[in-house]
């Protein structure tokens, strides 16, 4: 939600959803459901089982959308709900996440690299190869285009934490780029 007049139109949304309109639900779901959908397909690793979740995580909202308070928080919360949902399908399967180890990360070097579209589906195969933290910060961030407030308000970190785990999660996602190059080549 970038302009002023975007976050009023939504939290007038979340207000008539609030009144039972069926039209302003259907409406949210137009504008968070691919979104979440992929916010869900790379945190859990699987289409069929994210859009399973999505379903859940409307199925969540519906039910819950009266009790929240606050409705210019409605953006946080869902993905609240839908980051609560992938982790609950995750212990579900009994898949550890396991997080690398931030200190082993080397520091990044003066130049730069410069990525484009058709580098896309690299980036996309090394978000498939980092931690889940990592991730879904990553994730939030950069195609959600959230701040460090609002991230920490959804993964229950504080900022801080969560402005380490970006500066982290970069360098990994770089390594992991500059490894898939390299295994191209060879």
């Amino acid at each position: 939600m970038n302009s002023r007049a975007e976050r009023v139109y939504q939290q007038l949304l979340v207000l008539r959803c609030q009144t039972g309109s069926e039209a302003a639900f259907a409406e949210l779901v137009g504008r968070y459901g691919a979104p979440l959908r992929y916010y869900l397909w790379k945190l859990i690793g699987s289409e069929e089982d994210a859009e399973d979740a999505l379903q859940e995580v409307w199925a969540d909202v519906y039910r819950a959308i009266g009790r929240l308070e606050h409705p210019e928080a409605f953006t946080a919360w869902i993905y609240r709900i839908a980051r609560d949902r992938a982790y609950r399908e995750l212990r579900r399967r009994r898949v550890e996440c396991v997080s690398l180890d931030e200190r082993e990360v080397a520091e990044p070097s003066e130049e730069e690299p410069v990525f484009g579209p058709e580098d896309a589906q690299e980036v996309n195969a090394a978000l498939e190869r980092i931690s889940a933290e990592h991730r879904e910060v990553l994730l939030l961030r950069f195609i959600e285009g959230m701040s460090a407030d609002q991230i920490s308000q959804i993964t229950g970190c504080p900022a801080g934490t969560v402005r380490s785990r970006l500066h982290y999660a970069k360098h990994c996602l770089r390594r992991e780029i500059e490894r898939g190059c390299k295994d191209e080549r060879v």
